[in-house]
């Protein structure tokens, strides 16, 4: 049984933790859901890079097909799923953009080369060749061979509030553990339920 916890940001902490210990690569990798402008849903990976009570935050490509549908649709869906601990989370909320300072300070951390790729990259968009793309890569290379690399505009993060956060855990048989946090909106407090599986 999934041990129940007042907050949920605890529990996720724990699970987390655990995942930190026993995924071989990127525990913090999340499946992202949005919509796009016709209705139609679309799904891929990002990083996680940080997590309060606030939310959890991405960084991406504003001009991106994701960054596209999130500044036009401001709700999205998360879901972690740690396969060595037969462990999943969902998250559903509003979605907001992160401050320039909070995206700078992400920037800055980043490597130098994840950095220049965020110049070079028109993330999502159609690319004739690779080696345009290393040709992109070089000429953002030089315009940068000294000091500090500036964050691009159009790359900043993005911060899921969620108002849904459901975690589920294997069973014996498919008699998965489900436990749903939910509420109206922020400010409000969780009501906690358990779910068939």
């Amino acid at each position: 049984m999934i041990q129940e916890k007042s907050d949920p940001l605890a529990l996720f902490g724990d699970w987390y933790a655990e995942a930190a210990k026993t995924e071989l690569n990127e525990p913090n990798a999340v499946a992202l859901a949005t919509v796009g402008p016709d209705g139609t849903p679309s799904a891929r990976m990002v990083l996680l890079k940080d997590y309060d009570s606030a939310g959890f935050v991405f960084y991406t490509n504003y001009e991106s097909r994701k960054g596209q549908h999130l500044l036009a649709h401001t709700k999205g869906a998360l879901l972690f799923h740690w396969k060595s601990l037969r462990r999943q989370i969902r998250l559903e909320g509003p979605v907001s953009q992160t401050t320039p300072e909070e995206a700078d300070a992400y920037f800055a951390t980043r490597a130098r080369g994840s950095q220049i790729g965020a110049w070079a990259s028109e993330q999502s968009r159609p690319l004739e060749s690779r080696f345009a793309l290393e040709k992109r890569v070089a000429e953002y290379t030089a315009r940068h061979l000294v000091g500090t690399v500036p964050r691009p505009a159009h790359w900043s993060g993005f911060r899921l509030q969620p108002l849904l956060i459901e975690f589920w855990q294997d069973g014996a048989f498919r008699l998965h553990d489900r436990l749903e946090y939910r509420r109206g909106s922020a400010d409000q407090p969780w009501a906690t339920r358990t779910l068939f599986p």
